[in-house]
């Protein structure tokens, strides 16, 4: 992952003129970057530092401050906490764990250019993302090499107008919408005239981690579009959802945007029957819905994360007896190769 780093000055020139940049991008830069400062913030041991400091080097520790603030203080348990502090466990081998799980690089059809199922093309749209989870599947993803902005767009625009079997775009990165409205309007104005592309799904845990972001600039920008609008958030846990996410999904709603939740089930963050029950009600409360409950992807550095099979059809099977089944994900692994996700039966 290519941590994002916005300009440190709060203005930034275009075409000589200064222009203060939006209020989501300043948030953005003040996240929190330093293991020492999160410690300290969350009064947490500093015995933990040299661990943290040693991780973060392998894979940058990033979270904005908003996101830290739902956090128990002094609780090393914190389930927000443990996907985003850096591990010494990280640093651990594991078998059958590696850097590309889920084939992406095998996928590559153009620069940033993914087309893994039918009628359906992912684009890297960046490296940058608002902040790091340490199981996140593409953590060692050569996004130097392999985005679709790189040319502007113009080489992965050209590839999805070749194919007419191509309906559906997908954004993802990174996080799409690090992009500045300016950047995703000049995208979108260009897929707007591909005539097989009738729906935008964006992959974005923005929304959720720094609800800034779905200001009036990003609405008019979705409000403007012609093509069906997807937006498919990534929470974990119920204690992400705060009242300024749920403002932000109401806003998104109003857009006229179909919003949907995969999450994965990450070990201590939320394989227990009553994390995923809460989480489920409390996305349904934000105009969320469920959508899929991912195994995890066996990314090196996550091993630590992985909840066994068995266990994760015992908690699908207890969750069905909690809530509604429209408010049941569907229990999911991606594996290689295959046509589309896999759904795991319990």
């Amino acid at each position: 992952m290519i941590a994002f780093t916005p300009p440190s000055n709060q203005l930034y020139q275009d075409k000589s003129a200064a222009i203060e940049l939006p209020k989501w991008q300043q948030v953005l830069a003040q996240s929190i970057t330093d293991p020492k400062e999160l410690l300290q913030l969350l009064k947490l041991p500093e015995t933990w530092l040299p661990a943290a400091i040693a991780a973060a080097r392998k894979f940058p520790l990033r979270v904005p401050r908003g996101f830290v603030a739902r956090m128990q203080l002094g609780n090393p348990y914190d389930p927000l906490l443990l996907q985003i502090l850096p591990l010494a466990l990280e640093l651990v081998e594991a078998e059958g764990f590696n850097n590309d799980p889920v084939g992406d690089l095998a996928s590559k059809v153009d620069h940033g250019v993914l087309h893994k199922y039918d009628g359906r093309v992912l684009l890297i749209a960046t490296g940058a993302c608002g902040i790091h989870c340490r199981y996140c599947f593409r953590r060692h993803f050569p996004y130097g090499e392999e985005s679709a902005s790189s040319s502007d767009w113009l080489s992965a625009v050209e590839t999805i107008r070749a194919d007419s079997s191509i309906r559906e775009v997908i954004l993802s990165g990174g996080d799409p919408l690090t992009l500045s409205d300016r950047r995703l309007h000049k995208l979108t104005d260009t897929l707007q005239t591909i005539p097989h592309v009738i729906r935008l799904r964006i992959h974005s845990r923005q929304p959720v981690v720094l609800p800034e972001r779905i200001d009036a600039g990003f609405l008019e920008w979705l409000q403007s579009m012609s093509l069906q609008k997807v937006l498919v958030l990534h929470v974990n846990h119920a204690q992400e959802i705060n009242q300024p996410v749920i403002d932000a999904c109401r806003a998104l709603a109003a857009a006229g945007v179909t919003l949907l939740n995969q999450a994965v089930l990450l070990k201590g963050v939320n394989d227990s029957v009553t994390a995923l029950s809460t989480l489920s009600e409390a996305l349904f409360s934000a105009g969320v819905l469920p959508y899929y409950l991912h195994l995890l992807d066996r990314v090196q550095g996550a091993a630590h994360f992985e909840v066994p099979e068995q266990r994760a059809t015992t908690l699908m099977r207890e969750l069905l007896t909690r809530v509604p089944g429209y408010l049941v994900p569907r229990l999911v692994r991606e594996t290689p190769g295959d046509a589309s996700k896999t759904p795991v039966p319990f």
